[in-house]
């Protein structure tokens, strides 16, 4: 499966913090020297948001596809006026991405097509990826090691560009290197060990 051209961009904005955060935690998006580029208007406030904006992430490779490129965390305001995300107010803990708002989001901002999509079979990626541009696909944070067995399924967001019956090829916005976040490429079954078998279909 060749390469993609779309876009890759990491959830932080110095793609190569995700081992300096997996061994300190957010905190050390604090050292991040490009954190201004997220369009947060504090250091506090980019480490905060930059752990659960995979799914804004994966929107600005989609939008950086059709030529526009927008800060990161200016999606995720976005977004959270139209109930993408929840912030709360006691603690300041984000839940989200949240699809339904995310589909009404993208289509009334950015006029794209998208469809939430439940109980995915992973061998049913090719024929949606043949009907839709993009999938956002629910996979388990640990897909950045694929030789390892997940925990669980779920909770981290990828772009997937392209799927054949052999292969998916996805950008993981938090990827460890280079051969790990763009044009990332696995069997359909070791793919599957990490999908929740959920995500969005995004058209352009």
């Amino acid at each position: 499966m060749p390469s993609s051209d779309v876009p890759y961009f990491s959830q932080w904005e110095s793609p190569e913090m995700t081992l300096p955060l997996l061994a300190e935690g957010p905190s050390a998006l604090h050292r991040d020297p490009l954190w201004r580029n997220s369009g947060a208007d504090t250091i506090e406030d980019y480490a905060r948001w930059a752990v659960n904006v995979c799914g804004m992430a994966c929107l600005k490779m989609i939008l950086a596809e059709r030529g526009a490129i927008h800060p990161t965390l200016e999606l995720a305001r976005a977004c959270t006026a139209y109930g993408g995300y929840v912030v709360n107010a006691a603690d300041g803990s984000i839940k989200g991405l949240i699809y339904e708002p995310f589909v009404r989001f993208v289509r009334d901002r950015f006029g794209l097509a998208a469809e939430t999509m439940t109980n995915v079979d992973v061998e049913t990626l090719p024929g949606i990826l043949s009907r839709w541009r993009f999938f956002i696909a629910s996979v388990n944070p640990g897909i950045r090691w694929p030789e390892r067995e997940p925990p669980s399924r779920g909770g981290h967001l990828v772009l997937v560009t392209a799927a054949s019956p052999e292969q998916i090829r996805f950008h993981n916005p938090s990827g460890l290197d280079r051969q790990s976040q763009a044009n990332a490429t696995l069997p359909l079954a070791a793919f599957d060990r990490f999908f929740a078998r959920r995500g969005v279909a995004v058209g352009i």
